[in-house]
């Protein structure tokens, strides 16, 4: 590629991410861990318990989510990513959760009049929080580590709010009810793929280094109905970035490999039932993320996380990969195996 570079990156201290998504060279594979500001480390658990409050107001705190932020810093990681929820853009559109402690709306988002009541997000003044956070976080970390940003996709959140709670349980009567209803389905789409947009441009613009686009149920969708709604809005989503700042697919579990592909995603974050060495075959010079299965963190010993590790760069030989899990860290994990992992990580993941 010569000296021209696919992204313009102010300079950073540590740029072993930003190095792969310009396909320099770079002298190890960089590790962080999605979820890695949160419930596994003790002292965020401490930090939560002094301050007390529900997790909705914890997220409007520019301050504490800042120091939340930046906790994963003593660990190594090679980029921090913004304490925040997949569900925060929601609260200014009028369909805002509380947390208790899973989220729960007031009412599920059903009928096409809700969404029609919808307000149209302005990011700017909605959630200049989330700005602020970014912000501050840049002034902080004075180029020493790059910022990641991050949204839920639209189907994600759609989920969310025809089940108004968490869907998991609820996903084959949501998608019944999406497919009995498609123009409900196509208006709560449209509008929230409209925001996804809206608000990954207003964390580029504040300071997100790269961003991560999460789908957390698309394992559980058949091919038909992601063809024809997922797959449309992720292409959008990541056709709007127009080069402005690198972007991950995190489509979690997602077999559907060429359609993933097919998005426009810099990078695409891989689940762990997902063979990282058949994509390979098939899409030899894509950026992969993962795909460390998190269970093995949680569970296992600190001699099976590095042999989780040696397997996944083996996959990978260390060429434009970026080690990180299949999920996000479960809330059990023991804080020395996170520990563990990011330093076997930075160790094995040397290419001298």
């Amino acid at each position: 590629m010569g000296s021209k570079l696919r992204f313009q990156f102010p300079r950073l201290e540590n740029s072993l991410i930003v190095g792969i998504f310009n396909s320099e060279p770079v002298p190890r594979v960089p590790v962080w861990m999605m979820r890695q500001a949160g419930r596994t480390d003790p002292e965020y658990c401490r930090l939560r318990k002094e301050d007390g409050r529900p997790l909705e107001e914890v997220f409007l705190d520019a301050e504490f989510s800042i120091k939340i932020s930046l906790l994963p810093r003593r660990l190594g990681v090679d980029a921090i990513i913004m304490f925040q929820d997949i569900l925060t853009p929601l609260a200014p559109m009028g369909a805002g959760f509380k947390f208790n402690p899973a989220p729960v709306l007031h009412e599920p988002i059903i009928k096409m009049e809700q969404v029609h009541r919808l307000k149209t997000l302005k990011p700017p003044k909605d959630l200049k929080t989330v700005g602020r956070i970014l912000q501050c976080l840049n002034a902080e970390l004075q180029g020493s580590l790059p910022v990641l940003g991050f949204a839920g996709a639209p189907m994600t959140l759609a989920f969310f709010m025809i089940s108004g709670k968490s869907p998991s349980a609820n996903i084959p009567k949501i998608l019944d009810f999406m497919e009995s209803h498609p123009s409900f389905t196509e208006a709560l789409l449209e509008r929230l793929t409209e925001t996804t947009i809206d608000y990954l441009l207003y964390q580029i613009e504040n300071g997100a280094h790269i961003v991560q686009l999460f789908d957390s149920f698309a394992d559980k969708i058949p091919e038909p109905f992601y063809l024809r709604w997922v797959q449309p809005s992720h292409e959008r989503i990541l056709k709007s970035l127009e080069r402005r700042a690198p972007a991950i697919l995190f489509s979690r579990g997602c077999p559907y490999i060429d359609l993933l592909a097919a998005t426009g995603a810099d990078a695409l974050s891989l689940g762990d039932g997902i063979s990282i060495s058949k994509v390979r075959e098939k899409y030899p010079d894509f950026i992969i993320q993962g795909n460390i299965d998190n269970k093995i963190l949680a569970d296992g010993s600190p001699e099976m996380i590095s042999d989780a590790i040696r397997t996944c760069l083996k996959e990978t030989k260390g060429s434009n990969h970026i080690l990180n899990l299949s999920h996000g860290l479960l809330e059990r994990t023991p804080f020395e195996n996170v520990m563990h992992f990011v330093q076997s990580a930075q160790k094995l993941g040397r290419k001298d």
